[in-house]
């Protein structure tokens, strides 16, 4: 199924992502924690490409476990920062034969120093249009940023970016993490006034990890609110205490954004099933099933 036509429903969604094995990894592990993930009924799972494109031969395997193996449509990540059109038509036929139909289009890290501007696909935009022009019939998603990107200057620049790859045939969006639903609220309220008409997911990370969460702050440029990091602070070195904690913050979020009409929201598990199940068990009542 095409994540624009589950989306169009209007009813809550809840969906998963996941990441793939490193080149050398074993896939087992990835495969019990995605089928397990499965169990609990998502709308769909996405799953990444890697950092730095590093695992990409693995995210068609384990989209295709996601619709083949447990019955979900499945979400595939696709970044291009250094590839060339050769690079995205295998990518897409790989992603095409494994029966999955809907991709993230991402621009991606580049290793430090890389110069990518002189590069066929120098930002994500390139690779929206040209994936129209190789597969029109795809279902293509896009990433946002509720507190701006971390390599744009200003907010209207952001959005006006998000403009132009909306017009190049977008169906949906993701948005990087928040804590803070009012920061979304304004963003979203900025979007729809810029004239950005289509579904914005919202993304949501039930921290399990204290340590991590400074780190993957810092890099994304997400805004950490007093409240949070009071729960941090408290609870941050005592696992299954952070663990309850995380899930409790996250499920208020999508309470509260449900409640307010937002109808998608985005869970990143970290590979860790029992934060989904946390979380469905939760919304059980409130998304049905």
């Amino acid at each position: 199924m095409q994540i624009k036509d589950i989306l169009a429903k209007g009813v809550p969604a809840v969906s998963f992502e996941v990441f793939p094995p490193k080149k050398d990894a074993p896939f087992e592990p990835v495969r019990n924690a995605v089928a397990r993930l499965a169990e609990e009924k998502p709308s769909f799972i996405s799953v990444t490409y890697g950092a730095g494109g590093g695992a990409n031969a693995n995210t068609a395997s384990v989209a295709e476990f996601v619709e083949r193996g447990c019955g979900t449509t499945a979400l595939a990540h696709l970044t291009c920062v250094l590839a060339t059109e050769d690079d995205i038509r295998a990518q897409v036929k790989a992603i095409r034969a494994a029966g999955v139909s809907n991709i993230l289009a991402l621009r991606g890290d580049a290793p430090p120093g890389t110069d990518i501007s002189a590069g066929r696909f120098a930002h994500a935009v390139d690779l929206v249009r040209f994936l129209k022009e190789v597969d029109p019939s795809l279902c293509l998603g896009g990433a946002c940023y509720p507190e701006r990107h971390p390599d744009c200057a200003h907010m209207a620049d952001d959005i006006a970016h998000l403009k132009e790859k909306a017009d190049a045939g977008l169906d949906f969006v993701t948005t990087q993490m928040f804590f803070d639903n009012n920061d979304f609220f304004r963003y979203l309220s900025k979007l729809r006034g810029r004239g950005i008409t289509i579904p914005v997911v919202a993304g949501i990370m039930p921290v399990a990890n204290g340590r991590q969460i400074e780190r993957i702050c810092r890099l994304s440029g997400t805004h950490l609110p007093s409240r949070f990091k009071a729960i941090v602070d408290r609870f941050g070195d005592k696992p299954e205490a952070m663990l309850d904690a995380g899930v409790a913050y996250a499920t208020e979020q999508i309470v509260d954004l449900f409640a307010n009409g937002v109808n998608a929201v985005h869970v990143y598990t970290m590979n860790r099933p029992e934060i989904g199940s946390r979380i469905m068990h939760n919304l059980r009542s409130i998304i049905g099933g």
